[in-house]
């Protein structure tokens, strides 16, 4: 399969935006997926236990968008591959966290937690970059056969971003509570079948959400 025609799948198949969200008030309905859950799979309406409805529609939103982004790292790769571009763009990657932090403190979210979670989706989509490039350079003819605007994929991001703000902005009851270990786990668990996500981005999406869930013994970020 060509990565990039995976990767627009998964840009486009069962997604569950924080547009979900019209503020603290509470989620509105969410788009039917288009295909059933299977009978093993949580579907987004199932209790979860431990938890409540309401924090599993909050951290669904966040799962489903990072998945959705992490589908970007299939294009960004190779958008990249055989140019000499590194994965690694440091310049970048200061901007994206700003700008996270910027829209956080509009938003009226932690610009601590939202830099927390965003770091983890830059290295998750970095780990996605790294796996691809090591398999096309094993085998050329797995390579893609076209070459994507980057520009136009980190336009695709920063709209990603922007929702994903606006999930973290709508979760921090749901992301501190005690059971949102197990909740989160349900959410992932329900993203991963909705996607058909292969090993590779279930591992990446496992490690984009691993700061999702506030940790009590975390000290703040200091941000400039």
């Amino acid at each position: 399969m060509q990565p990039t025609a995976y990767a627009r799948r998964l840009l486009t198949v069962g997604a569950i935006t924080a547009t979900v969200f019209t503020g603290p008030a509470g989620p509105s309905p969410a788009a039917a997926p288009p295909s059933a859950p299977s009978p093993t799979a949580p579907s987004p309406t199932a209790p979860v236990a431990g938890a409540s409805y309401g924090a599993y529609t909050r951290l669904l939103p966040l799962a489903d968008l990072s998945a959705r982004r992490l589908a970007t790292a299939d294009l960004v790769a190779a958008a990249k591959w055989g140019t000499g571009s590194p994965v690694d763009d440091p310049v970048r990657e200061k901007q994206v966290l700003d700008t996270v932090a910027r829209q956080a403190r509009e938003a009226g979210a932690d610009p601590g937690a939202t830099v927390r979670i965003s770091r983890d989706q830059i290295e998750a989509n970095k780990r996605v970059q790294r796996a691809l490039h090591s398999r096309w350079d094993a085998d050329p003819s797995d390579a893609p056969v076209g070459r994507p605007d980057l520009a136009e994929v980190r336009e695709e991001i920063n709209r990603v971003n922007v929702d994903l703000v606006r999930a973290i902005a709508a979760s921090p009851a749901a992301r501190a509570a005690h059971s949102c270990g197990g909740t989160l786990t349900a959410a992932e668990a329900h993203v991963r079948h909705d996607r058909h996500l292969d090993r590779l981005h279930a591992t990446a999406l496992s490690h984009a959400l691993r700061s999702v869930c506030v940790r009590r013994t975390e000290t703040p970020i200091e941000l400039r």
